[in-house]
């Protein structure tokens, strides 16, 4: 897990270096209280939109996210969509204060935006080793509290209405990763090309419509540096007003994945570490949003591997190309992720 006072950062890496003489100026016109001086380091990850640590004269200490250099996917890496949510949801949900947005590259070169860093826990290792089963349990339980309550926000009063397009999400979303899935192909993979063909045939009649977060796991929370409680929401570049079951499947993914970097709960003994099973979690989600049940939970989680496959796919070209900073050697997680897919609609898994 992260300390708070030690954020994991390191110095900004050549592929992502900027000119920090010319962010400096922009900052101090529009954050004055950045004051003279500016140190820029660059947060560990980030292999989709970078992201910087930025200490001004007097400590104060805020977070800079921007798109990655380089040719990128149509309709990837949208910072000013993160932006845009975030600010929405404050007062609705935990999310950092939004400080300012730059559309103009000619600053850094992309587009960036500027939030208040906060102190508290990021916790990578989803097993949550060192804590006691009542803090698992309460932490697990606010990780899925927060989540139907960002479901239940009214969009259209949170001025969100535009964010996306309500209804056919699941046609538009199989659509959409085919094709960056495609546009990225390094190879092969013919069980993504069985997902493509047979995803659209099971999609579900249920017309749910709320704001999505695309990405919502353990490690994309912070948690307050010494209580079970969620502080900040982040990582909102795939959000869009959406389907809440493709949130809940994709985070509930945890339970299936066995990937530890991105958070797998692979060998843990649920009856005494205090983590609930799968099907605990998900009840607890149904409770809370008022649902007696969810049908096809195998399409449901076969789609959230899909895109999380197409997106590893896009990852590994992106490494292949020197865009994406990387000190592993490339390893491509799409077909793995693909066949597992294809296993839980066939129901085989």
């Amino acid at each position: 897990m992260t300390e708070p006072s030690a954020p994991p950062v390191r110095e900004v890496v050549p592929a992502h270096r900027f000119d920090e003489g010319r962010l400096h100026a922009w900052l101090r016109r529009v954050i004055p209280e950045v004051g003279d001086s500016l140190r820029v380091q660059q947060f560990q990850g980030g292999a989709s939109n970078p992201t910087f640590l930025l200490t001004g004269a007097d400590g104060a200490r805020y977070v800079l996210r921007k798109k990655p250099p380089g040719q990128l996917l149509a309709s990837a890496h949208q910072v000013d969509r993160e932006h845009r949510v975030m600010k929405a949801l404050e007062g609705h949900l935990p999310v950092p204060r939004m400080r300012a947005l730059c559309e103009d590259p000619e600053v850094i070169g992309t587009a960036f935006y500027v939030m208040d860093y906060l102190e508290g826990r990021i916790f990578r290792d989803a097993t949550l080793p060192g804590l006691a089963p009542a803090e698992r349990a309460a932490i697990y339980d606010d990780l899925n509290a927060v989540l139907a309550r960002l479901h239940q926000v009214d969009f259209e009063g949170a001025g969100l209405g535009g964010y996306g397009r309500p209804g056919n999400y699941f046609e538009r979303q199989v659509a959409r990763w085919t094709r960056q899935y495609r546009d990225a192909a390094t190879e092969s993979i013919p069980a993504m090309d069985a997902l493509i063909e047979r995803l659209p045939q099971r999609i579900p009649a249920d017309p749910s419509v709320s704001i999505t977060h695309g990405d919502y796991r353990l490690e994309n929370v912070m948690f307050h540096p010494t209580e079970p409680r969620i502080v900040a929401v982040l990582d909102w570049e795939l959000s869009t007003i959406g389907h809440p079951l493709a949130d809940i499947a994709y985070n509930a993914f945890l339970w299936r994945s066995h990937s530890p970097s991105w958070g797998s709960l692979d060998g843990v003994d649920f009856a005494q570490s205090g983590i609930p099973t799968e099907t605990e979690y998900v009840a607890a989600y149904c409770a809370r949003t008022g649902r007696e049940r969810i049908e096809d939970w195998p399409f449901l989680m076969a789609f959230s591997i899909f895109r999380l496959a197409s997106i590893s796919q896009g990852v590994y070209a992106r490494t292949l190309a020197g865009v994406v900073a990387s000190e592993r050697e490339a390893v491509n997680g799409c077909p793995p992720l693909a066949e597992q897919a294809l296993a839980i609609l066939d129901g085989r898994d």
